[in-house]
């Protein structure tokens, strides 16, 4: 989770989803951005159809269509409101249906037997968020910044909404941390660093890993093969499977 758009909560999610899957596990990833649903795009499974607004607040049982079985793709469970609406499509429901088709995503889809259930939620600190922290019985959270000011400053209100809701901090991702020039080798900031004081680390969240800035991962994103099926042997796929084995460890203590 993040306050912030842009650092890569998807990418995040999806690519440790796969760590974990890859690792012997039973995993569901449910995309909880209903106003900006990625993973769709991301494991190339797009709809260009669209679909009546109103069927998406009602259950199954009163006509509408959002209960179903989820979407499995390289060996991952998936769920998202971007397989149930077109691409281009806005979803401009009220507050409150997007919460009941919260719940049913969570609750309603008949995920089977998990050992995670990775949510991929949007960002900032709203309904959704607060639905996600009251409904989804959420063993813990990992929070996702990028190395700017603005990132911690907005990842520092997700830390105090997490610890007001007593949600366990399992820690912190630092994406985009760097970019190594590709013909010197020179590490380069290309976002200008936080001052140590400003950033979640010293509100106590614990940096678990940190992931450069690289053309291949947002490549992966875009392309609809993730970096860990379509790199599966570069240096950012291994700081996935390293966190996969961090995020394993804290939630079987």
């Amino acid at each position: 989770t993040s306050s912030k758009g842009g650092v890569g909560k998807s990418t995040i999610s999806l690519n440790l989803a796969l760590a974990l899957v890859q690792r012997g596990f039973r995993v569901g990833l449910l995309d909880a951005d209903f106003y900006g649903p990625d993973i769709p795009l991301m494991v190339n499974l797009k709809r260009s159809q669209l679909r009546e607004r109103w069927l998406l607040g009602r259950s199954a049982a009163h006509g509408g269509d959002l209960v179903r079985e989820p979407v499995e793709r390289y060996g991952l469970k998936l769920m998202s409101v971007g397989f149930l609406i077109s691409e281009a499509q806005a979803l401009t429901l009220p507050a409150q249906l997007l919460q009941g088709a919260l719940r049913q995503l969570l609750h309603d889809v008949a995920w089977g037997p998990l050992d995670f259930l990775i949510i991929d939620t949007p960002p900032g600190t709203g309904d959704l968020q607060q639905e996600v922290i009251n409904v989804g019985e959420l063993s813990g959270a990992l929070v996702v910044v990028g190395p700017q000011d603005v990132a911690h400053l907005d990842g520092r209100k997700v830390v105090d909404l997490l610890r007001s809701a007593s949600v366990p901090i399992l820690g912190g991702v630092e994406n985009m941390a760097q970019l190594t020039c590709p013909h010197c080798g020179t590490a380069v900031e290309v976002f200008p660093p936080a001052a140590a004081e400003r950033t979640i680390w010293a509100e106590g969240v614990t940096k678990l890993v940190s992931i450069p800035l690289d053309p291949g991962v947002a490549a992966s994103r875009d392309g609809g093969a993730p970096l860990l099926i379509a790199a599966p042997n570069a240096p950012e796929a291994l700081v996935f499977h390293q966190l996969a084995e961090q995020v394993a460890a804290a939630t079987s203590a």
